[in-house]
């Protein structure tokens, strides 16, 4: 990886994009920190020390995490990259449900590019939505329920609470844009970068409240780190490669054909995305107790001693038999062994020893269901391990080697060094060619 990036800084234009990426990466993490008008800074310092330790246990836990820790500064980048990711899982979605959307997609670029456009409108509400609802909070001074201190300077101002939404909300639309500048003149997947860049973040300030706390907990805390980078690096990884064959055809008076390549399928072919979807609807449960707190309700009572916590066998079960779930889900949603051997068959394509058409698909089906298995497991495993450190070793829930957040940053960095490597092979393959 290190020499990845040396090389690419001694490429006039791949320093150029790396230059451009930094810099992109420098206004956004300033955004990050810059306070939305309206707020009360030191009031608000002062409530989100105290707030620290418990921030993940409250519904707005998985905003927070993908905001780098901007959300309980009320920032102008508070919502962070959360409403785009929402957005985009939910069209991907509805492309699987609405006729319209999958015309679109088959329709290739321009197709692809119109679903873009819907992903952003949605962005746009749902930023407004989420920033609506977390100034409601602040107002209300349920942000932070053990702090008495007013974050706002002044709660009873309609026009300065619309216009903070406003702010928060034209934040989401730039980091939307900084991500696509990214991508169009940087090195890698812009929003996947400003993923990377908000996990990053709060991990400097975690180890060192670590630190601080008890030293030894630290290298353990590191040990574990390192074992589990080196984990998610294997798995992310590794793949199984259907051999594919193309049969020789004569088009016009040439002959086409006759190659071999092959399928890749991932063993975590479905991401991070089962984890997200897991999360939040496990927050649901946080959000009916923090509702219906005073209620003597057997229900909610149940709910809130099983589910509202993640130190409970039955929260944890649940927690690994939702990703399970929607691994093969969205792995079913994402994949289409069908379409793929209906493609295959169009173009002249087979597997060796499998027969074209309806067998293929069922063979892909086949490996594809027993290779999501294993990538389950290691999703849910993955994904347990900061909640197993703090049922047993009561750590923090700010555990900064958590499953989601060592995905995201392993996934995202395997991405770009990739992106930076092919680049590098393309410029010495014209500079063999001139």
């Amino acid at each position: 990886m290190l020499t990845a990036f040396t090389r690419a800084f001694r490429t006039p234009d791949l320093r150029k994009k790396l230059l451009f990426t930094l810099g992109i990466i420098a206004l956004f993490r300033l955004g990050s920190v810059l306070p939305t008008p309206g707020v009360h800074v030191e009031n608000l310092a002062a409530c989100f020390d105290q707030a620290r330790s418990g921030e993940t246990g409250n519904i707005y836990g998985m905003v927070q995490l993908f905001s780098g820790g901007a959300l309980l500064k009320l920032s102008v980048f508070a919502l962070g990259i959360m409403p785009y990711i929402t957005a985009s899982i939910i069209l991907q979605l509805l492309v699987v449900v609405i006729p319209r959307l999958e015309a679109l997609k088959k329709e290739g670029q321009a197709g692809q590019t119109k679903i873009t456009q819907y992903t952003r409108y949605l962005t746009i509400g749902l930023a407004v939505l989420q920033s609506t609802a977390f100034i409601a909070l602040a107002r209300t001074g349920q942000l932070f329920p053990n702090c008495q201190q007013d974050v706002l300077l002044d709660p009873d101002n309609i026009f300065g609470i619309v216009t903070m939404v406003v702010i928060m909300t034209a934040g989401t639309s730039v980091i939307m844009w900084l991500g696509e500048l990214i991508t169009d003149r940087g090195v890698g997947n812009g929003m996947s970068i400003l993923i990377f860049t908000q996990i990053v973040a709060v991990f400097p300030s975690e180890l060192a409240n670590i630190f601080q706390a008890n030293k030894f907990t630290f290298a353990i805390v590191m040990v574990v780190g390192v074992f589990m980078i080196a984990a998610v690096v294997f798995v992310e990884q590794g793949q199984r490669r259907i051999p594919v064959q193309y049969a020789k055809r004569m088009v016009g008076r040439r002959m086409y054909g006759g190659t071999s390549t092959y399928i890749p399928l991932k063993v975590n072919q479905a991401g991070i995305i089962p984890v997200i979807f897991a999360s939040s609807l496990l927050y649901l449960p946080q959000l009916i107790t923090s509702l219906f707190s005073t209620s003597d309700n057997m229900v909610i009572q149940w709910i809130s001693q099983n589910l509202a916590t993640g130190d409970t066998p039955i929260y944890m079960a649940t927690f690994f038999l939702l990703i399970v779930f929607f691994t093969y889900f969205y792995v079913s949603i994402t994949f289409n062994p069908a379409e793929v051997a209906d493609n295959m068959k169009k173009y002249g394509g087979f597997i060796p020893g499998i027969r074209p058409g309806r067998p293929t698909a069922e063979y892909l089906n086949f490996v594809l269901t027993r290779l999501t298995a294993p990538g389950a497991l290691y999703l849910g495993l993955i994904s347990m391990v900061p909640i197993v450190a703090l049922a047993v070793a009561g750590a923090s829930q700010n555990f900064p080697f958590g499953g989601t957040s060592i995905l995201i940053m392993v996934g995202v960095g395997l991405d770009t060094v990739k992106q930076i490597e092919s680049q590098l092979q393309q410029r010495n393959y014209e500079g063999f060619l001139r």
